[in-house]
């Protein structure tokens, strides 16, 4: 009820934005939900699809292991940080979201399947990782404000992740959340250029259009100083 009445109050233009970030992630959980389905009613585990760190036949889990969950409340737990951090790079980051999303995933399967324990890794945690480690790591590499009040979101909502990076409980891909970690990071100076950028206040722009003036001013007159000594050369 809630998502209803924003979008009943929202601008037009503010609709369509809020929808086009929501469309991937939303788009993306959809696809979880009906794998996670389809092992439940058929009485299938796809747990073999997962990363298995080191071996060939395991790096197929780089494709696959985020659309793998051990259960549903596992899923579940995974969904809530996907839609909200999903939709924050399709909101912030929309000329780039796309490729973001796609090397965050990818990459960070890699590194899992380079770094990981022999066993299967699954599930989508250390991609949720990536994405949280991107938007903290890029609002400040870019100085921009409001990315950077994005980054202090990330560590109020999800602040507590970081735990999840050490090797403290046997049973969870603490690999994966480093592997997530780490790829967020490189992704986030990778494109540091590219995406939004900083915010411009109006005495900054004055500043610049005082000092191109300035600039323009001396050019034109060392330019009129070289043809007065032309023209008075006997």
């Amino acid at each position: 009820m809630k998502v209803l009445l924003l979008l009943h109050i929202m601008k037009k233009e503010d609709k369509k934005k809020f929808k086009y970030a929501l469309f991937i992630p939303v788009l993306f959980l959809v696809i979880l939900w009906i794998i996670k389905i389809i092992e439940y009613s058929f009485e299938m585990s796809f747990l073999q699809y997962g990363v298995f760190p080191k071996k060939i036949s395991g790096i197929k889990g780089v494709f696959l292991s985020a659309f793998i969950h051990k259960d549903f409340n596992h899923l579940l737990n995974n969904s809530y940080p996907i839609l909200v951090l999903g939709s924050m790079l399709f909101g912030f980051y929309k000329e780039i979201a796309f490729k973001i999303f796609i090397y965050l995933l990818l990459v960070s399967g890699l590194l899992l399947w380079l770094i990981g324990r022999p066993a299967f890794h699954i599930g989508a945690s250390g991609f949720i990782y990536a994405l949280a480690s991107f938007l903290f790591f890029s609002g400040f590499i870019r100085k921009n404000t409001g990315l950077s009040a994005i980054s202090f979101v990330v560590i109020f909502l999800y602040g507590s992740m970081i735990w999840g990076v050490f090797p403290i409980e046997k049973f969870i891909s603490w690999e994966g959340h480093l592997s997530g970690l780490i790829t967020g990071l490189i992704m986030a100076f990778f494109y540091k250029d590219q995406g939004p950028k900083k915010t411009k206040y109006d005495w900054e722009i004055e500043e610049e259009n005082e000092a191109k003036t300035t600039i323009n001013y001396i050019i034109k007159n060392d330019l009129i100083f070289h043809n007065t000594i032309i023209r008075n050369k006997p």
